[in-house]
């Protein structure tokens, strides 16, 4: 990859990840850690990038919430998976969503629906789907995460425990053909697995790019959910374990 080439590439990762690191810049683009520095040294000098210890922003986006800037990944892929699962939602009924930015892509697919009882612990969700058009929003309480505005802990499993609802449906950070749906914090492992314990339909919504990643900690195996919905057709190995756990696979847009 050439000079120019390399600019382009880091100028891409940095409208997608708003920051990253020389070091992991380095490893990407398969360069030395002085490469990266002088490749990024006219970037941060003509005012398009700016530099950090140990790290390089957008302008735009330094200082923006991890949350934020995860909305705007795949932003495409995420809105055509929550249009899909908003279709099989129907007025008046129950639903409870963890926080993730595929559930919050749904909640403003679901603004056009009426009489939602909506369980949740995203501050998010709760504010876009609560008083309009006669929904009943019930809220997790807790400690609000600074990143995510969402509450995690033993009070918000507790409180989302006393309901059954309709649908339950969380967003992953990881799905890993042997070890099933996975993510990288405990707390929302913990607070995902309870919310597919609580619907009669649990749903796992995800986009492909989290297909082969391998999280922190389980929230459940394949037979853990009744179905996953996503923008493309995963592996064949993911595949094959849905199948064999009898979970249906829900691909936006195909089969």
């Amino acid at each position: 990859m050439n000079h120019s080439k390399r600019h382009g590439e880091i100028l891409r990762l940095l409208q997608e990840e708003g920051t990253v690191t020389i070091a992991s810049l380095a490893d990407r683009l398969g360069v030395s850690l002085e490469t990266v520095r002088r490749d990024v040294k006219p970037l941060t000098g003509d005012g398009s990038v700016l530099k950090m210890h140990g790290a390089i922003g957008l302008p735009s986006m330094v200082g923006e919430a991890p949350f934020e800037r995860r909305m705007r990944e795949h932003a495409d892929a995420k809105r055509s998976i929550a249009r899909a699962v908003a279709a099989t939602i129907r007025d008046g009924e129950s639903i409870m969503l963890d926080t993730g930015t595929t559930t919050s892509f749904l909640a403003r697919e679901l603004l056009g629906h009426r009489r939602l009882t909506v369980v949740t612990n995203s501050s998010d969700i709760a504010r876009t789907l609560a008083t309009i058009n006669g929904n009943k929003v019930y809220m997790a309480g807790g400690e609000l995460r600074s990143d995510s505005g969402a509450a995690f802990g033993t009070s918000a499993i507790e409180f989302v425990s006393r309901f059954s609802v309709s649908h339950a449906i969380i967003s992953t950070g990881a799905v890993d053909a042997v070890t099933g749906v996975m993510d990288f914090d405990l707390d929302e492992a913990e607070f995902a697995r309870m919310v597919l314990s609580r619907g009669q339909r649990s749903l796992v919504v995800t986009d492909h790019t989290k297909f082969g990643r391998h999280g922190l900690v389980q929230v459940c195996g394949f037979d853990g959910f009744s179905e996953l919905a996503t923008d493309r057709a995963p592996p064949h190995d993911i595949a094959a374990a849905l199948a064999q756990a009898g979970a249906r696979l829900s691909v936006a847009g195909g089969i």
